[in-house]
């Protein structure tokens, strides 16, 4: 029953936001804007989000202890299935499934795997509104720039307190947390406490340097390559718009990916794409024909990838299952 209830809370978000993204769209102008755009400029764009895929894969696998750090094809085959059912599902349902492609294929712990999934979503946004505030001096001015500023600098309080509690008391508050589960049936106090070990173990890039300094840079590196990607799909529509328009372009389209909405961020990524570019006084005919693109980019090559990896994945374990 909760399920549906979001599912149809994610629909109905999807549609609101089609709407305000298409009412001011004149259907001519928009399908001209496609017509004419030079597509050659989507190869580079394809590249450079490839790069960023190999980018994050690194930076995955910096998030992990060296005692147990999965290796590095593991990991980009789990994030790339990841991705997949990212743009399949609601609720970003591929951070569990990566997790769980990346247990079956390196045996890697899932609880930690989790930790570390839940430590890049953190990086990410603070590394996102790390460039918005430093790029607001080359940006137009906007309204919602500073309310993003605002939930910056929530966020990294928060974070600053997980990094202290764990630094701390290490495991201790997650041991405590965990408790209750031994209630459960089929849960032992071993696996409480092995889970909670894991877990914080898997939260180690917030508090220890050798491991959050590698994936903070490699998180930084990974948006402004696909800052770049953006900035080549503008360039498609020779708009004029500089490096500037791609990072705001990347930085609106993907905080708005926090609504609740149908697969892929149908329409809420649509309707952040257009108030971005509307902000350089892009018209919304072609600030929608140029989001629509980035979304096919950003949404196609990942399905098409993901599953033939996907595919492979479970070519092998069924061969592992028949060898065993």
């Amino acid at each position: 029953m909760r399920r549906a209830v979001l599912v149809f809370v994610g629909l109905a978000a999807s549609a609101l936001f089609t709407f305000i993204a298409v009412r001011d769209v004149d259907l001519e102008l928009f399908l001209d804007s496609l017509r004419e755009s030079n597509y050659a400029w989507l190869i580079p764009a394809l590249l450079l989000i490839a790069v960023a895929v190999v980018v994050r894969a690194y930076r995955w696998q910096f998030l992990f202890d060296v005692s147990t750090r999965p290796p590095l094809p593991a990991l980009t085959r789990a994030l790339l299935v990841g991705q997949l059912f990212n743009c399949i599902l609601p609720a970003r349902g591929g951070e569990i499934a990566r997790v769980v492609v990346l247990h079956q294929d390196a045996g890697t712990s899932r609880v930690e795997a989790l930790a570390t999934a839940v430590v890049e979503r953190l990086y990410d946004v603070l590394a996102l509104l790390l460039l918005l505030f430093l790029a607001t001096p080359f940006l137009p001015d906007v309204d919602w720039l500073r309310r993003a500023a605002v939930f910056g600098l929530v966020l990294m309080v928060l974070v600053a307190v997980a990094m202290f509690i764990v630094d701390r008391w290490g495991v201790r508050p997650v041991r405590f947390v965990f408790r209750p589960l031994q209630r459960l049936p089929r849960v032992t106090a071993d696996q409480v406490e092995r889970g909670a070990a894991n877990l914080v173990q898997g939260l180690g890039a917030l508090h220890r340097p050798g491991l959050a300094i590698p994936s903070f840079a490699l998180t930084v590196a990974s948006w402004l390559v696909l800052a770049a990607a953006c900035w080549c799909v503008i360039g498609a529509f020779d708009v004029g718009l500089g490096y500037g328009a791609g990072l705001l372009l990347l930085v609106a389209t993907t905080l708005a990916l926090v609504i609740p909405s149908a697969p892929g961020g149908l329409g809420v990524f649509e309707a952040a794409g257009v108030v971005a570019l509307g902000a350089y006084g892009i018209d919304d005919s072609t600030a929608l024909s140029i989001t629509v693109v980035l979304h096919a980019l950003s949404t196609f090559p990942y399905i098409v990838v993901g599953w033939v990896v996907l595919h492979g994945h479970a070519v092998r374990l069924r061969s592992a299952r028949q060898l065993s």
